[in-house]
């Protein structure tokens, strides 16, 4: 008889190791093993052949210690992420009840909705959308197209819309994206006196806003973000097995919150919401001057950086926040300073209150994937500029020092308490976000670095100076034109500065300098463009924030030039510069700073705040401000529902009524450079889709028009290349000849993955190469490039430049951290010219002159610089993807 097995406990384990290959991003399968993913990773993607990439700006390497985070000790190959083990977002049932892995979401109830209500139809939606979030018409103008479609024939005096009214009243009726706003009002202690300062006897201050849980469950239910947002904070590993950080729920942050709510046994299974904030004061209009206001934004930080960049509705108006007014001889009046942060943590502790249960205990909430989960929230990183950071972060308890040592020495008010103090897990000092653009770009390059260049040329050249700066600026002004790259006709002199100012000054401020500033200064400077390059990294890497720290030691070395030529004798302390110390912990705690940028909140300030004010009739403008973002995110959130339903898959008219153009067709509102919505894909370069001129025409002619009548010779020799790779090319009269007549055209389109640049939910960034004669009915413009050489060297040593350029020496400069090229010429002393294939073209090249030491001829245009001088700077600072190509 045979003996009873002994029966042995399940115990659920966990999935805790899943697939993030570079090439399917789409694949996230998880793994309870190490040895599971490995053999995943050996059967579905390393034989993947893709076209070779460029070994990484600054590579990893391994120290062969485990992580220690598997039971089998194995360690796992390719790149893997582990999920935290309690707080993972597990799916529930509409009970609450979880549900096995693999569960299909369920179905909506949508047997007693109309396709496209509230709308008649696609064609009613698509003509709302355009009218109202596309061009923004103003209800009078709606109006009158009504009037106007109503009189055309066959429409029998019925518009799609009665009026303006109509539109708005079917709009609001769409039942996703609905968000009620609320207002309350404060006073001062001494409201309705008189005498002393205006602010404490001039009424009320009006707070208005929506509810925040309403906005941050709509952001997370959003199907539009499906594929873009983590219900369970990542430890995320890359191919050699190091830490990458890129979004909030990759950071230290997210993970050690998860840590600290696992405790309770309650909000096991539960997804942690972090809470993102940004605020900041904004202008609507410059010629009264009065007209500012104080919008308050949220997301929900499971979304991905990436779109929130990329999408508004992943970034929502919450509110506007009151701004007390008061004489100009009391802004400074230390009462009048702290009444003001009173006003500003209590209106942000009234807005929050609602959602305090919702932080101690999980909400079931919907997700992007259809799914529901326990939802637990937690105030997360505040977007802020430095005034408002020392606004947030105006109270530290000492017991040790009395109230005003601590003011009038420490700067430290001990008399509030920050709205933080209110809320679980919260921590105002541990929450202030990094904050590249005033950090960074305004506050150390723009406010401080091109200040200090500027006071020494003026002690340095001294009667000289006028000049040296007027040649600065034209060495500015005949850059050649690049993608995405703003043209300083003037050089550098204009009065008010923006972000984006100070961004394309950074990009060609280097080799205007070299030779007028010494070289540790150019060092100083190439040392902290470097830093600054690398923080913008939509990713990075352990070896990336080792190379920021090497970037920061040599900023911090070299900087002293400032001080021995008497620039800032006094020793550099300033807030922006000290922050760059606190970088490489806050990428450990919060992933990517480009995902936390005020330039977030700044950009949004456009179309969530300064345009609604234009459509408003500027009574109670706040409220409609707020109805007209939330209209237009109901439009939105509409169309991602359609397109999850697939609605919107085929076009609005049917193919069949479309009479097909054979002919070639353009875009005419393709821009220089832009973001691109496509799927993520190699890099690719593609020719514009129409001709110039559009006619067929021979080689011959073609090669006549471009100055080079050997251009059918070139075409043979490039069609035996291409026939026989590696073989010498024989007797011209012995190559085949390309068979005319044909097009030429006179731009491309490059396409890459470029997530640190302006790009779309999956990164693709795309911009135009220009091979034109006469470029928008001006002067000629032929684009160099970057061609592909040997993809197994590193930077700039695997690529060509072309036009065919030589590079000069076996390094980057020293100085600039460029390398420098000069003109490829043939054996006959003339320029270097071949035919190669569209594919070896990898996207654009940027170049600036190395200027030498003779002042620049005011007329020198731009469209010449490439001819002008003998050789070059390659700019690796053209955009962040350049930076990590050109190395």
């Amino acid at each position: 008889m045979a003996t009873p097995r002994a029966t042995i406990p399940l115990k659920y384990q966990p999935r805790r190791y899943y697939c993030t290959d570079t090439v399917n991003s789409d694949c996230q399968k998880g793994f309870i093993s190490a040895a599971g993913l490995n053999h995943h990773y050996n059967a579905v993607h390393k034989h993947h052949t893709t076209r070779p990439s460029h070994p990484q700006q600054h590579p990893w390497q391994p120290t062969g210690q485990h992580d220690g985070s598997g039971d089998d000790n194995i360690e796992p190959q390719g790149a893997y992420f582990v999920k935290h083990p309690v707080l993972d977002g597990t799916p529930v049932d509409l009970n609450g009840d979880d549900l096995p892995e693999g569960a299909s979401p369920p179905k909506p109830n949508t047997s007693s909705k109309r396709a496209w209500h509230p709308f008649e139809s696609r064609a009613h939606f698509e003509l709302a959308d355009f009218i109202f979030h596309q061009n923004e018409m103003p209800g009078a103008q709606i109006d009158e197209l009504m009037h106007i479609w109503a009189s055309m024939p066959g429409q029998a005096g019925t518009p799609p819309y009665a009026n303006h009214e109509h539109l708005y009243s079917t709009i609001d009726a769409i039942s996703e994206g609905d968000a009620p706003r609320t207002s309350f009002s404060m006073e001062s202690v001494e409201a309705g006196g008189s005498g002393g300062p205006s602010w404490k006897h001039n009424g009320t201050y009006e707070v208005v806003f929506c509810d925040p849980q309403i906005l941050l469950n709509h952001q997370l239910s959003n199907p539009g973000f499906k594929n873009h947002i983590d219900y369970s904070p990542r430890l995320v590993f890359g191919e050699k097995g190091q830490r990458v950080w890129s979004d909030l729920m990759t950071g230290n942050w997210a993970w050690n919150q998860c840590n600290e709510l696992s405790k309770d046994p309650d909000n096991h299974g539960a997804m942690f919401v972090p809470i993102i904030l940004g605020s900041d004061k904004t202008r609507v209009s410059v010629a009264t001057g009065n007209n500012e206001y104080y919008p308050l934004y949220i997301s929900a930080g499971n979304v991905h950086n990436g779109m929130r960049h990329a999408h508004g509705e992943a970034v929502s108006l919450l509110g506007f926040l009151s701004i007390p007014k008061t004489d100009k001889e009391f802004e400074a009046d230390p009462e009048f300073r702290t009444f003001w942060r009173h006003l500003f943590h209590t209106s942000l502790e009234a807005i929050f209150h609602s959602m305090r249960p919702a932080m101690m205990k999980p909400q079931y909430v919907k997700c992007a994937d259809g799914h529901y989960c326990r939802a637990i929230y937690g105030l997360g990183p505040y977007i802020a500029d430095y005034p408002e950071q020392a606004l947030l972060a105006c109270i530290l308890l000492m017991d040790s020092f009395a109230s005003h040592v601590l003011w009038q020495k420490y700067g430290i008010v001990d008399d509030i308490l920050p709205f933080t103090a209110s809320f679980p897990r919260a921590n105002i000092h541990e929450l202030i976000a990094p904050d590249i653009l005033h950090q960074i770009i305004k506050g150390t390059f723009k406010d401080h670095l091109v200040s200090w260049v500027e006071t020494y040329l003026k002690k340095h050249y001294k009667n000289d100076f006028a000049a040296v700066l007027a040649d600065i600026d034209r060495c500015i002004a005949v850059v050649p034109p690049f993608p995405g790259l703003r043209r300083f006709s003037q050089g550098r002199g204009f009065k008010q500065w923006t972000g984006n100012d100070s961004k394309a000054l950074m990009k060609v401020y280097l080799p205007a300098i070299a030779g007028y500033v010494p070289n540790e200064m150019l060092q100083a400077l190439s040392a902290f463009m470097d830093f600054c390059y690398i923080v913008h990294q939509s990713s990075l890497g352990e070896a990336d924030l080792e190379a920021l720290d090497k970037a920061l030691q040599c900023f911090e070395t070299h900087r002293s030039i400032f001080e021995a030529e008497g620039i800032h004798s006094d020793g550099i302390s300033i807030p922006q510069i000290h922050a760059l110390q606190h970088y490489h912990e806050a990428i450990e705690l919060f992933g990517a700073p480009n995902g936390l940028s005020t330039s977030i909140v700044e950009s949004k300030h456009i179309h969530a705040v300064k345009r609604p004010y234009r459509r408003s009739n500027k009574n109670e403008e706040m409220a409609q401000v707020l109805l007209v973002n939330q209209w237009q995110d109901k439009l939105a959130r509409f169309q991602a529902e359609c397109l999850a339903e697939g609605l919107l898959d085929k076009p609005l008219i049917p193919q069949d009524n479309v009479h097909e153009d054979t002919s070639f067709q353009d875009d005419p509102y393709l821009q220089e450079a832009e973001d691109d919505d496509s799927e993520r894909v190699d890099a690719v370069v593609q020719l514009a889709h129409k001709p110039s001129p559009r006619k067929l025409r021979t080689l011959a002619e073609m090669g006549q028009d471009i100055g080079h009548p050997e251009l059918p010779d070139l075409v043979s020799i490039f069609l035996f290349q291409q026939r026989n790779p590696g073989v010498d090319v024989p007797d011209i009269s012995k190559c085949p000849k390309a068979i005319d007549p044909g097009y030429s055209f006179s731009s491309a389109v490059a396409t890459f993955h470029a997530p640190s640049d302006l790009s779309g939910a999956n990164g693709m960034h795309r911009q135009c190469i220009h091979a034109s004669p006469s470029w928008r009915n001006g002067a000629p413009r032929y684009d160099c490039v970057f061609v592909e050489k040997d993809p197994t060297l590193p930077g700039f040593q695997g690529l060509y430049v072309a036009q065919w350029f030589t590079p000069i020496g076996n390094e980057p400069c020293n100085n600039t951290g460029m390398w420098k090229v000069e003109h490829e010429y043939d054996e006959y002393g003339d320029h270097l010219v071949s035919v190669i294939h569209l594919d070896s073209i990898l996207r654009p090249a940027h170049l600036i002159g190395i200027y030498g030491d003779e002042y620049i001829p005011p007329d020198l245009h731009y469209s010449d610089s490439l001819a002008a001088f003998g050789s070059f700077y390659v700019n690796k600072y053209s955009d962040y993807h350049a930076f990590g190509l050109a190395f």
